[in-house]
């Protein structure tokens, strides 16, 4: 049966995108004024986009984010992908319900909870804050993001396979790189994407874990519009959202690959078993 959109529902639908979207928008647009004033447009100029390149503590804060978004995402992915894997491989062992709840309690945990708790875990054991204390907590709430995307991907990867080229003297290890992770590697690689996108969005964890000289780009960006929002806030705000986009849109389009690639061997599974 054909559904039919009334007025009512093409309304609400245009009211929600515009609400999420106008902002961002007229962001973005006003990042190429050419007046010091945000709320007054002078012409289209470039200039606040120069004058970033010359800011540079807001480039030292993008280094300091893009490093430990880099390294977290890997660790997390790392360390998410294994515990997919023993969630899903290894369905039945002591302390599995013990080991999910942590896995996932940092997907339903307030970030204000996480950033305390980590401090005070750092202040217990004498670790100074900075890059490295950064780094940890970034990966302790990506990490069960990455399990989610790739325990959903492993849940329908065809077992047999794994289980004939064991069956052929292949070792575990051997058949997870050579037979599971080529399967897989879209969600894995997906993860990845989810997990960098986390770590340089991040403030409020960043906030209670940081430390001198690890100030984050959104932390940045947070105590200068305190001060007021200028132009160049906003060019640095529009590079994040052209990063972040990027990075949803190549996360898409592998997920979308890897479900017709699935469709396809499933088909010719089918024809071939007829």
């Amino acid at each position: 049966m054909k559904t039919r959109w009334s007025a009512f529902n093409i309304a609400c639908v245009f009211l929600g995108f515009a609400f999420l979207y106008v902002p961002i928008i007229i962001l973005v647009i006003y990042s190429f004024n050419a007046s010091r004033l945000v709320t007054v447009w002078g012409g289209f100029s470039t200039e606040w986009y120069t004058a970033l390149w010359h800011n540079t503590q807001m480039l030292e804060a993008a280094w300091v984010t893009i490093r430990v978004g880099l390294l977290s995402a890997t660790i997390a992915t790392v360390l998410g992908t294994l515990a997919a894997l023993a969630l899903v491989r290894f369905a039945r062992f002591r302390g599995r319900l013990l080991f999910s709840g942590f896995v996932y309690a940092p997907l339903v945990m307030p970030e204000v909870i996480t950033g305390l708790s980590l401090l005070l875990l750092f202040v217990a054991i004498g670790f100074d804050r900075g890059f490295w204390t950064l780094t940890i907590a970034h990966v302790t709430f990506t990490m069960c993001f990455v399990a989610v995307v790739v325990q959903s991907r492993l849940v329908t990867v065809d077992r047999s396979l794994e289980e004939a080229a064991q069956d052929l003297g292949c070792p575990p290890w051997k058949t997870f790189f050579l037979i599971t992770l080529p399967v897989i590697w879209t969600a894995v690689a997906s993860g990845w994407m989810l997990a960098l996108t986390l770590s340089i969005d991040d403030l409020v964890i960043s906030s209670f874990t940081t430390g001198p000289g690890a100030t984050t780009l959104p932390m940045r960006i947070y105590s200068q519009v305190r001060l007021g929002v200028t132009p160049e806030i906003n060019a640095i705000c529009t590079i994040l959202i052209a990063i972040v986009s990027v990075g949803v849109i190549i996360s898409g389009i592998l997920t979308k690959r890897q479900l017709v690639r699935r469709e396809r061997d499933e088909r010719m599974a089918a024809a071939a078993s007829n």
